[in-house]
């Protein structure tokens, strides 16, 4: 009956709390209407008599009251449960640790004492510090990239935190370009055990194997075979940095909380002589297995996951040509999967040249009558022409009408029907069969007059200044987009783009670059054409929604959502992508726009119309479930008593 006065009993109680306190009717377990809300000023523990008195007025529930509204970070944090734990076992659990930054209370109650040195730190002054050793070694990013691993293997929350905090500088250090020299050096600098690894030596006992794994609420897995890393090739169990690489930006990025990732590499050999004869190779120590005995490895393996987590989301990585597009065509119908090299790198492509017509003043409509040549014919590059064909069908072309707009190159030139007997049925679709087979480059180009120019070879070079003079000829503005990684595999660079086409050329590339200083003293902004606009949002609609699979139409859904969510000062600055600084805002808006189509798809099996009727309840239902690394709570509940509703 009293209140207010309720409170200030609860405020004696629990002396120098940071809790967010909400008073409850014990009876109907509602909130009351005339609730008084409290910040109190810090109560490191919580004595059973204290919560005991303070329960006599109704239930509490605890709010931790920090950061900002936008980033899903003042919201409740749920206490982790570190019962059976000695202070050493937490200080050595990576999701756990938090290093000089546990309090005097939590050092108290979970025996640390002594075991720290006496300042505790906030989280942002061991961000702050991080990145100052970090800076320290600008010149080196591969020892950059290992100081990231060895903080991810130390305290996964700052690791993330730092990511968020700095993913301008950070992204190219965990992923491309960086990430191809790390997966060179996997073997040779391991230094502790990260994700999973099969061999053909666990055929028939996958299943068991995966129950090894100790986290129970796995959403997101990221598999390669290690047969096509970027534009390096064959670098067998080597590979594994990749999907680590990428599950690091679907939880910094993406907002997938980091115990509900799984990194995996299908190690099932490797053709690379010179790993073969490495004696600190750390892979399966053989030739690859090819054939149906490949397969059925990959299906085993692939029955295995979804045994033990039916709902999560599988995505296939740098996986050789000859493989990827069957593994996807076997598997997307019944298993939630997609590929991020083919499906990720063509929605990301569509996005950046809707942002293109966006830059010439045109509307999205205009990509059906784009000329398109895709210098590359591997599973990237059927993929990006495939999603290009899609978003050309949607704007009113037919399917044969869209064709009639590739031009498809391999290492032996221009793809024509005359090659019918070594194509595959995707390449097929694509081919010309009204110019001559193996016409270079700068030939197509003067036939053609394509207005966009695709790298996605792998190798430097195949991109010649005759076939960029010749488009600049032709167009006003060509479109060039250079994707291929890392660095040193790029077919051309922005530099040499704008250069032969004289300042007027659209460009975006897969790997970061400097913004060019042309003849005229202007300054141009290569924007960066990377995957990671794209698949941390599908991951996050994926795992709040519920979807059944990944379909086209969610796909064109992230790339249309990529270019909304960008400002006009990024429009008039002349990029095709939002800023790499808004990332996470970016991944929140295409989850939502992904949700919203798997919804009207049918595809969604968690969330209904009458759970979110409109756009704002939507974004705001994903930003709650958005990860954000901040530091927990840890508690033994055998040595604190607390209420619960």
């Amino acid at each position: 009956q009293k209140p207010r006065e309720a409170w200030e009993y609860l405020a004696r109680c629990l002396p120098g709390s940071h809790s967010l306190l909400r008073l409850r009717n014990l009876s109907t377990g509602r909130q009351d209407p005339r609730r008084f809300a409290v910040l109190l000023p810090a109560a490191p523990m919580l004595c059973r008599g204290s919560l005991r008195r303070a329960t006599r007025f109704g239930r509490l529930t605890f709010h931790r009251a920090y950061g900002d509204g936008t980033d899903a970070r003042a919201r409740f944090l749920k206490p982790l449960d570190a019962r059976h734990s000695d202070g050493w076992d937490i200080l050595n659990n990576p999701l756990w640790n938090k290093g000089t930054a546990f309090t005097w209370a939590e050092r108290e109650r979970l025996g640390l004492r002594g075991l720290l040195p006496a300042q505790v730190r906030t989280i942002e002054e061991q961000v702050s510090n991080f990145v100052t050793q970090l800076s320290a070694m600008d010149d080196q990013p591969l020892m950059q990239n290992l100081m990231l691993q060895d903080l991810q293997a130390r305290n996964e929350t700052l690791y993330h935190r730092v990511l968020v905090d700095h993913v301008e500088k950070m992204a190219p250090l965990v992923y491309t370009p960086t990430v191809g020299a790390a997966c060179q050096h996997f073997s040779s600098r391991y230094q502790r055990s990260r994700g999973m690894f099969f061999t053909p030596e666990d055929a028939g006992e996958m299943g068991v194997m995966m129950r090894n794994w100790p986290r129970s609420e796995t959403q997101v897995v990221v598999v390669t075979d290690g047969s096509r890393i970027l534009g390096l090739g064959d670098l067998g169990a080597n590979g594994m940095g990749i999907p680590i690489g990428k599950l690091a930006l679907y939880c910094a990025v993406g907002g997938i909380a980091p115990h509900r990732v799984l990194p995996v590499m299908l190690d099932f050999g490797t053709n690379n002589e010179s790993l073969l004869r490495d004696p600190l190779y750390r892979g399966y120590r053989q030739p690859r297995v090819t054939g149906d005995r490949y397969y059925a490895l990959v299906d085993e393996f692939v029955r295995a996951v979804f045994s033990r987590f039916p709902n999560v989301l599988l995505q296939w990585e740098d996986f050789s040509s000859d493989k990827a597009s069957n593994l996807l065509a076997k598997y997307r119908e019944n298993y939630l999967c997609f590929n991020d090299d083919i499906q990720g790198t063509g929605a990301t492509v569509l996005a950046g040249v809707l942002g293109a017509l966006r830059l010439q003043r045109r509307p999205p409509e205009d990509i059906r009558s784009l000329r398109v040549a895709v210098v590359g014919a591997g599973s990237a590059g059927i993929g990006v022409a495939q999603a290009l064909h899609m978003a050309m069908q949607q704007a009113g072309l037919s399917a044969k009408a869209a064709y009639s707009n590739f031009y498809i190159l391999d290492q032996d030139g221009l793809q024509s029907k005359a090659r019918f007997s070594s194509l595959t049925e995707e390449q097929m679709a694509f081919a010309r069969a009204d110019l001559p087979d193996g016409m270079a480059l700068e030939e197509v180009v003067e036939q053609a007059k394509p207005h966009l120019v695709l790298g996605l070879s792998g190798k430097r070079g195949t991109i010649s200044e005759a076939a960029i003079r010749k488009m600049a000829a032709a167009v006003e503005r060509p479109i060039v987009m250079p994707l291929s990684n890392p660095t040193s595999s790029c077919e051309i660079t922005p530099e040499e783009a704008y250069e032969w086409s004289d300042g007027r050329a659209i460009v975006a590339t897969g790997s970061p670059f400097e913004p060019v200083a042309l003849a005229d003293g202007s300054l141009k902004t290569p924007s960066q054409c990377n995957n990671m606009y794209i698949f941390p949002g599908v991951g996050l609609a994926a795992s709040v929604a519920g979807v059944q699979q990944i379909t086209d139409g969610m796909l064109y859904a992230a790339a249309v959502a990529c270019v909304d969510a960008m400002t006009p000062e990024e429009v008039a600055d002349g990029r095709t992508f939002p800023d790499i600084s808004r990332i996470r805002q970016v991944s929140h808006t295409v989850a939502c726009n992904v949700i919203e189509k798997a919804m009207a798809e049918g595809v969604g099996t968690k969330l209904t119309k009458k759970q979110l009727p409109d756009r704002a309840a939507l974004e705001s239902f994903v930003r709650r479930k958005m990860y954000y690394p901040g530091y927990v709570p840890l508690v033994d509940p055998s040595q604190v008593s607390v209420t619960r509703r």
